[in-house]
């Protein structure tokens, strides 16, 4: 019992201290600590053999996806690709509609290899000039920017080269295009009650006499974009287009999903660099600055698997698991159960379907269940708990639109947690009707 308690002591510790804006490595040692001392562990070896050990491993296996991806977004962002592909979008759909046309931006980003650690950068500027234009509260960007990058493209659409979608193929043999059908069924459905949704609180902030503002403290001739001086747009898509068409077209041959990832961000990369190469003004600083990118970005993650890794190793979370499996139900709610709870726990997609595999992977697979539909479920699963206030992506977020979990974190809270699970709900209970 003890034990239980410290966990849920160090659950409600991430959650405190993310709000006050504690960076993700000394709020998983903290929470470490709470966890270590209240399920009787050894402190020392808990950190220096559990902690690290699950640090360099999820490192090791996913650095170079992170390295490609850093490059490739930085190439595009110096390039002024990214932005000549969201003034694209404001020329299609008419600038009055802002909510959709930076949710619709993000998706597209994020779908075509552009991590959120870089596309929030790219969306930033676009996101100034279309709120300021429509008066819309600049609180309510983060809630946009999440629907955008946190759930259709990071757990829905098939083949999105998100890290949570590659690590259910390391464990399950899937690919990363698994249950297709579902996964668009879901995008769809997510994508309509999050427009919903986001208009509804757009017209309720207006009501309620919220205006936009800049972000304090920035000059805000630096959102001023010369729209004559972007790149060409059509130009601008080929490199997403390689990343999707490589990712969905070379999965028989490269059965490998992290390798594949890889070698198609670099091929990417070497596309802008081929057809921007005049406007990269340095090359090499760019190149370092992407590739060096990747240390920052994956430390997060890190650090939440490796808090992970001492839960893993605590009694306490013997005694989950065992709950989780006296429950006896169909093995698709158990999947999204147990994806569930170690992604909230952990505040990480990644960190929570990395816990969730290592411990259930095999009685998974021996259970009967579609594992293509588990993989879609689970994924799904994953991104909706993971976004609780302590997930790591949100110190950078945050931070860089200005915002507070207080004035920010009510629009992720519905976008990225409560619409995915209501459309998990419906598509679990669909397949087990349907008796897929």
């Amino acid at each position: 019992m003890l034990g239980i308690i410290g966990l849920l002591m160090a659950i409600l510790v991430l959650v405190v201290l993310a709000y006050k804006g504690v960076g993700a490595f000394p709020i998983t040692i903290v929470a470490g600590f709470i966890v270590i001392l209240t399920n009787g562990m050894d402190i020392w070896e808990s950190f220096s053999d559990v902690y690290m050990n699950g640090y360099l491993g999820f490192f090791k296996n996913y650095f170079f996806i992170f390295a490609a991806s850093s490059l490739y977004a930085k190439l595009m962002e110096e390039s002024g690709a990214a932005i000549a592909i969201g003034y694209k979008f404001v020329d299609w759909f008419g600038s009055k509609r802002a909510v959709l046309i930076v949710f619709m931006i993000t998706v597209v980003l994020t779908y075509g290899g552009i991590n959120l650690f870089i596309a929030i950068f790219a969306v930033t500027p676009i996101i100034m000039v279309l709120f300021k234009e429509a008066d819309i509260p600049r609180r309510l960007a983060i809630g946009v920017f999440v629907a955008g990058s946190g759930t259709v493209s990071l757990s829905a659409l098939p083949g999105s080269p998100s890290l949570a979608n590659v690590i259910p193929t390391r464990y399950l043999g899937t690919s990363i295009t698994a249950a297709p059908v579902l996964g668009i069924i879901a995008a769809v459905m997510m994508a309509l009650m999050i427009l919903v949704y986001l208009n509804w609180e757009e017209n309720r902030l207006r009501k309620a006499g919220e205006h936009f503002s800049y972000i304090p403290g920035t000059d805000h001739r630096m959102y001023e974009v010369d729209k004559n001086s972007l790149p060409p747009a059509g130009i601008s898509f080929i490199p997403l287009a390689i990343v999707i068409g490589m990712i969905i077209g070379l999965k028989e041959i490269i059965p490998n999903a992290a390798a594949l990832i890889v070698l198609a961000m670099i091929t990417a990369s070497v596309a802008v660099l081929a057809f921007f190469w005049s406007r990269i003004k340095d090359k090499k600083a760019t190149i370092n600055t992407g590739l060096g990118g990747a240390i920052g970005a994956i430390a997060g993650p890190c650090a939440v698997v490796a808090f992970g890794a001492i839960v893993q190793e605590s009694s306490s979370f013997i005694d989950v698991v065992g709950w989780i499996n006296s429950l006896r139900m169909n093995p698709y709610w158990t999947s999204i159960i147990a994806t569930g709870i170690m992604s909230g726990v952990t505040g990480s997609s990644s960190g929570g379907l990395t816990i969730t595999l290592q411990t259930f992977a095999e009685q998974f697979k021996a259970s009967g269940a579609n594992l293509s539909i588990l993989h879609r479920l689970i994924l799904i699963a994953s991104g909706s708990f993971a976004l609780l206030p302590h997930c790591s992506a949100f110190f950078l977020m945050f931070g860089w639109l200005g915002l507070t979990h207080k004035e920010g974190y009510r629009f992720v809270g519905v976008v990225g947690v409560i619409i995915p699970f209501i459309t998990l709900v419906v598509l679990t209970t669909s397949v087990i009707a349907m008796g897929l």
